[in-house]
């Protein structure tokens, strides 16, 4: 047992437990308490301080110093709340609540240990806020197989996070694919290195619907969507036929347009198609840089022991729909491949998409969303796991922020994306709400089938270079003035000085 903190008092449920402390002890922090022959683990879930002569009806700042003068902080108090956690060795909840002054230990750190321990498949994510010389491991297969967000405010250091698994998965000899939207990873120092793969698309593998989100035709238009669709059926009967060359698609596509745009028999609708025409070429001028015929897949070049980053920094966000809904597909039929005894990609992967809400937003349809959603529902089986990391969650679509069974949470302030987080989560509980604001930066709330209990976090710092981050922008600015321009700047400042004298 560690030190003694206090005493139940009142009334106990099996779930929980009101408590006066001998001494103050900390919000997220971990108990024992001994009954019904079994030592059960709590967490203190609240605490509020009071003083029994000094209420909060009193309306006298005179009366008020007399009393503190007079007491010395003798009538002052500490109430707290736990929440029954389980039996320290199975963690089943007890069938009785604890009896009136069941004595209140503070949780042996061997005890947690053995709780937040590694086990064969698990990652270090960091230490307990309350006891920090205990680490916190999460259960690899459990966060793949059942999913992950990460949510915070920007800043709060959800890539650290990111950075953290990422690097763990690749210590383990593991697979994780981050799709990422800011260049943040291709330059990080990961165990195992990491493996930069080009944002390329080969349009002769794009789906149709793939190919209409590039063009931006949405489905009120059509008109323009059937014409598409007959051109583009027509280039590739040729190209299947050997008629064309892979890289004359698109051009071929055109001229089909073009003779459909100059037919009697399509002549009525001529201004739809030659608008079809003008996006095809649109397409070809705004992606470039993205298209290439030769491209190999995503899939085919993914690697065990690095973390595979995939740059889609220099995309927009339709083009980013793309890849991310392309890749998803194309990693989980490959997967279905080989659990099936076929061919495919013989390894697991954990997915992570960074600005999820975007990829995936409420109430609006994308790509990348129909096969997020696709993947949460099927990827348990077959070894594709997926991380959602957002800064706006109350934007990221409910359905699929309800199959991600574990979560990640730093600092959240707005209570709008609290309440969100709070509904779509099974698992975070209204005292751990709470605690959201007050959260320092990587400090986390823990939550989910992969770890045995919930728990308040400082995760570790990642020990490699990010790209991320907040710029100097006084520095910045300073670094591109001129030679003259910085002695004016001095200038200024002295004459500002010496006018303050």
């Amino acid at each position: 047992m560690g030190r003694l903190i206090g005493y139940t008092i009142g009334e106990a449920t099996p779930l929980r437990a009101t408590f006066i402390a001998k001494e103050v002890p900390a919000v997220g922090q971990y108990v024992t308490l001994e009954y019904s022959d079994s030592v059960v683990l709590g967490m203190i879930q609240s605490l509020v301080r009071g003083s029994v002569s000094i209420t909060s009806d009193m309306y006298d700042a005179e009366a008020v110093e007399r009393i503190r003068l007079l007491d010395g902080g003798s009538g002052h108090y500490v109430k707290g709340s736990i929440k029954i956690l389980g039996d320290v060795e199975s963690l089943r909840i007890p069938r009785t609540p604890p009896p009136p002054a069941t004595e209140v230990y503070e949780a042996d750190p061997s005890v947690l240990r053995r709780i937040f321990g590694a086990g064969e498949s698990g990652i270090r994510i960091g230490v307990l806020l309350s006891q920090p010389t205990v680490p916190v491991y999460v259960d690899v297969n459990k966060m793949v197989s059942r999913h992950l967000a990460i949510l915070a405010i920007t800043g709060a250091g959800k890539s650290n996070t990111v950075a953290v698994i990422a690097d763990g998965i690749a210590r383990l000899g593991g697979a994780a694919l981050i799709f990422d939207m800011h260049s943040e990873y291709t330059t990080a120092e990961f165990w195992g290195g990491v493996n930069v793969i080009e944002a390329k698309i080969n349009p002769v593998e794009l789906s149709v619907g793939e190919f209409l989100r590039l063009l931006n035709i949405d489905q009120s238009s059509f008109k323009q969507e059937r014409y598409f669709r007959m051109a583009l059926k027509e280039a590739r009967r040729r190209l299947l036929s050997g008629a064309i060359h892979p890289h004359q698609l698109l051009d071929v596509l055109c001229r089909v347009l073009e003779d459909y745009a100059e037919s009697d028999r399509y002549r009525a609708d001529r201004s739809s198609i030659m608008s079809v025409v003008n996006k095809v070429e649109g397409l070809l001028d705004r992606y470039a840089h993205i298209l290439d015929y030769y491209a190999p897949d995503v899939v085919s070049q993914l690697e065990l022991g690095r973390v595979n980053v995939v740059d889609l920094g220099h995309v927009d966000e339709d083009a980013a729909d793309v890849v991310v809904s392309h890749t998803l597909s194309k990693l989980l039929s490959s997967r279905k491949g080989y659990v099936s005894g076929g061919d495919g990609l013989a390894f697991p992967v954990f997915v992570v998409l960074e600005e999820a809400h975007i990829l995936a937003p409420k109430g609006r349809a994308t790509l990348s969303k129909y096969w997020i959603s696709r993947v949460a529902r099927e990827g348990r089986k077959f070894g594709v796991g997926l991380c959602l990391v957002s800064q706006r969650p109350k934007a990221l679509d409910p359905d699929a922020l309800s199959q991600m069974n574990n979560m990640i949470v730093l600092k959240l302030v707005e209570p709008s994306d609290q309440r969100y987080v709070q509904e779509a989560s099974e698992v975070l509980s209204e005292d751990l709400v709470e605690q959201l604001p007050s959260l320092n930066v990587g400090e986390a709330v823990v939550l989910g089938m992969m770890v045995r209990v919930p728990a308040l976090v400082k995760i570790d710092k990642f020990r490699g270079k990010l790209a991320g981050g907040d710029v100097d922008v006084v520095s910045a600015w300073r670094k591109c003035l001129s030679a003259a321009q910085r002695a004016a700047v001095k200038a200024r400042e002295l004459d500002d000085i010496l006018e303050s004298w």
